[in-house]
């Protein structure tokens, strides 16, 4: 049985301490709707800083959700991107 304490205030979300593989396997998630419903702006997003933090096929799945999306969806992701890289 554990007999320490656990220390919360250190604890962080996956998406403060990601790599490009954490970003990629987030944007996977939000593609694929494996944790409920599809959601193409949140997978672009996750998609575009994953090849931002150097995932090499990143690019490529943000790509293939463009296809997907509307031009207003596209900026919405591009945004969030933005806000998500400025607030780090």
């Amino acid at each position: 049985m554990f007999q320490g304490q656990l220390n919360f205030v250190d604890v962080t979300t996956a998406e403060q301490g990601a790599n490009g593989d954490v970003l990629f396997e987030l944007g996977m998630l939000y593609a694929s709707g494996r944790d409920g419903v599809v959601d193409l702006v949140a997978a672009h997003k996750w998609f575009n800083l994953a090849a931002l933090k150097g995932r090499v096929d990143a690019a490529a799945m943000r790509r293939e959700v463009a296809e997907q999306m509307s031009d207003a969806d596209i900026a919405a992701a591009q945004r969030e991107a933005r806000a998500w890289m400025s607030a780090r």
